[in-house]
């Protein structure tokens, strides 16, 4: 049954990678839209969920709050290494387009996605309505994700093959991540520092690269509309899955 569900998370990543594509001549549009979609699933459901998970304390501080700190910081350590490298060997001149950047940053999603399909798998093992519970937060985001995935890879300058490669591995991924559900378990402390530490590679993308970017060309009021849209569309899908 778990398997099952995550098609349907398979097919909304498609549809929210096809639906970056099909907006170019609104970029603007798109990179506000992501970046809120972003913001809202980092404030409003990863890092929620991390805190919960998690549990304990280091030094006073929640793990999952040190280990979102330490994902910002490497997310920017990482940026910043890998620009200096390129403007070193002749790319100065568009030093912040990065293609390993969103590479890795779309490799994260991969990942989180393939979580997502192994929450599915696991809410399913404690029951069935919490298997449905779980499923419908899943598939209601995985279409932000599918946009995400799409654009933030071709924004670092990846060529559309590439961008279209990871979010087919996006799309597979939460399916993989349901059937892995039948042969082990996460420990929840784990999944919890995880979530953590990507929930602040996803906000310094959103807050350092994706939003500027959204507002450097058109600082129009539009595209502010699309961030706040952003957010509660992720607010919706957070409190009606809980």
């Amino acid at each position: 049954m778990a398997v099952l569900v995550a098609l349907g998370a398979f097919l909304m990543t498609l549809a929210g990678g096809w639906t970056a594509q099909r907006v170019t001549d609104r970029r603007h549009l798109v990179l506000g839209l992501a970046g809120g979609l972003m913001l809202g699933v980092v404030g409003l459901d990863l890092l929620p969920e991390a805190l919960r998970a998690a549990g304990r304390e280091v030094f006073g501080v929640p793990a999952a709050l040190l280990l979102f700190v330490a994902g910002f910081l490497l997310a920017h350590l990482a940026e910043r290494t890998l620009a200096a490298r390129q403007a070193a060997h002749g790319g100065a001149e568009d030093h912040h387009r990065v293609p390993q950047v969103g590479l890795a940053a779309a490799g994260a999603m991969v990942g989180h996605s393939a979580m997502d399909g192994v929450a599915i798998g696991a809410a399913f093992q404690v029951g069935g309505g919490m298997g449905a519970a779980v499923a419908l937060a899943v598939i209601a985001h995985d279409f932000a994700d599918g946009f995400n995935t799409f654009t933030l890879t071709s924004l670092y300058g990846n060529a559309r093959r590439r961008a279209v490669a990871m979010l087919v591995a996006d799309a597979c991924a939460p399916v993989l991540g349901a059937l892995s559900t039948a042969f082990f378990r996460i420990p929840e402390p784990v999944l919890g520092g995880y979530l953590g530490l990507f929930g602040g590679v996803l906000l310094y993308l959103a807050a350092a690269e994706i939003l500027p970017e959204a507002h450097h060309e058109h600082p129009a009021r539009s595209t502010l509309l699309c961030t706040v849209a952003g957010v509660a569309f992720v607010w919706l899908v957070v409190g009606f899955s809980g």
